[in-house]
């Protein structure tokens, strides 16, 4: 359902919100909390995947809240919203928190995953995130997806890149792989964000990478992470 007719001309400074879920009443809580936010403006919502595809098509939000359980939604709606090229990011919003939702979320194209029982602390910092082209685990959900992970992975699927990236960018990416943000990467490594954002630049570059969320997954393929990672 477009809810967006008659609404005025917004900042285009403001972050640009799509809520997804087949729950009105999940819809009205969110559109309340974002919109009480200096920064953000739900710009339109949608009942299910479909409609959801449609609306960002429609209004090129930057952000679109995904339930990951609604109808025609999952993993597909995540795929095709992300393939429409516009630039809008996929956060999923969800109750499950079992590692097998994780690593499909990341390879359906998403850029972050919040879980519902902790949307109240955690959704603005996710939104705030994503917008900025990061990618968004909660710590206990990035521990559960590499955990996940590196049970599944066979060393013949490892990918070799120690002659592709420098020490530097090695531990730049495996450190944004372990969800840990560029001011909290320049921390441990001694270094300037600014530094740390140019290093993960110049990684992504050299592997042919676009965004975050696929950094986030070539280091997992990659084998840059160990058992005391998680």
């Amino acid at each position: 359902m477009d809810t967006t007719a008659g609404m005025t001309e917004l900042p285009t400074s403001r972050i640009r919100i799509l809520l997804a879920d087949d729950h009105g009443v999940v819809r009205a809580g969110l559109r309340a909390l974002l919109e009480a936010q200096p920064d953000m403006v739900v710009v339109a919502e949608a009942e299910d995947g479909v409609e959801a595809l449609a609306q960002t098509a429609a209004h090129k939000p930057g952000i679109v809240i995904a339930d990951l359980s609604m109808p025609h939604g999952g993993m597909e709606a995540i795929s095709a919203i992300t393939g429409l090229d516009i630039g809008a990011r996929v956060l999923v919003l969800t109750v499950h928190a079992e590692e097998r939702y994780l690593l499909p979320v990341l390879e359906a194209g998403g850029s972050g995953y919040v879980r519902k029982s902790s949307a109240h602390t955690d959704l603005l910092d996710a939104i705030r995130t994503v917008a900025r082209g990061e990618v968004f685990l909660d710590p206990a959900a990035t521990k559960t997806l590499l955990r996940g992970y590196l049970g599944r992975a066979r060393i013949g699927e490892e990918l070799d890149i120690g002659e592709v990236l420098s020490e530097r960018e090695r531990e730049v990416v495996k450190l944004t792989a372990e969800g840990y943000t560029a001011q909290q990467g320049a921390e441990m490594l001694s270094l300037s964000p600014k530094t740390v954002e140019t290093y993960r630049h110049r990684a992504m570059q050299k592997l042919g990478l676009t965004n975050r969320a696929e950094l986030v997954r070539y280091a997992l393929r990659a084998g840059l992470l160990s058992e005391e990672s998680v």
